[in-house]
């Protein structure tokens, strides 16, 4: 069972989510928080698997608060809520650890895939629109920041595989352009995360747009 706290400051809001997570055999609702703080504070008593963040709450807003729940060190990952006049906040979001993020008039459907796909370890949600965001969005002003030696230990494989993460595909997507099973996209993965020293997949298309590794538009 895959256990969700939902945090955001409209109460209809939060019903409605409740709804369509608890209508799921798999899905479970553990709390819900009406600001940042309240979400920081359950997500550290309650250790759910995921997090549905909203981005604008009182006392703490979703960025300050999942950055705080990401730096617990448990497995709990967070899935940003959002609109697209909030894709800064996103971005910002990211940066702070959020595993992906999740459109709020997404279909009931599309939230408990997203879910799930968070709960099992994935971070990039809707490929196209996060493409999307991050080339928007990594173009703005922001403190320079040297590349990585550890980018330069990259196999020439894991380099290929980090540059199709960053544009958005899936392992499967991967997996069908380099001719290899998913698996070893997996695997690529898995390492290319751990000689980068990096949680997820979200973070490494972070890191590969702020260091000028892949750049927008290419």
């Amino acid at each position: 069972m895959i256990r969700v706290l939902i945090a955001d400051d409209q109460t209809l809001v939060r019903a409605g989510f409740r709804m369509v997570v608890d209508a799921r055999d798999d899905l479970t609702v553990v709390g819900e928080a009406a600001d940042g703080a309240g979400a920081v504070a359950m997500a550290s008593e309650l250790h759910p698997d995921v997090v549905l963040m909203d981005v604008r709450m009182p006392v703490m807003d979703g960025i300050e608060a999942t950055r705080r729940i990401t730096a617990l060190g448990d497995s709990t990952r967070v899935l940003i809520l959002t609109t697209f006049d909030l894709d800064r906040y996103v971005y910002e979001a990211l940066r702070a650890g959020a595993a992906g993020f999740l459109l709020k008039d997404a279909p009931p459907t599309e939230l408990a895939a997203a879910v799930r796909a968070v709960a099992a370890g994935d971070s990039l949600l809707a490929p196209s629109v996060t493409r999307r965001l991050i080339e928007r969005f990594v173009a703005l002003p922001a403190p320079p920041s040297a590349t990585p030696e550890t980018l330069a230990d990259l196999s020439a494989r894991e380099a290929e595989v980090l540059r199709l993460v960053a544009r958005g595909l899936s392992n499967q997507q991967i997996a069908e352009q380099l001719v290899v099973s998913t698996a070893t996209v997996k695997s690529h993965v898995a390492r290319l995360l751990m000689k980068l020293g990096l949680h997820d997949r979200t973070q490494a298309v972070v890191l590969a747009y702020e260091t000028g590794f892949v750049t927008p538009g290419r």
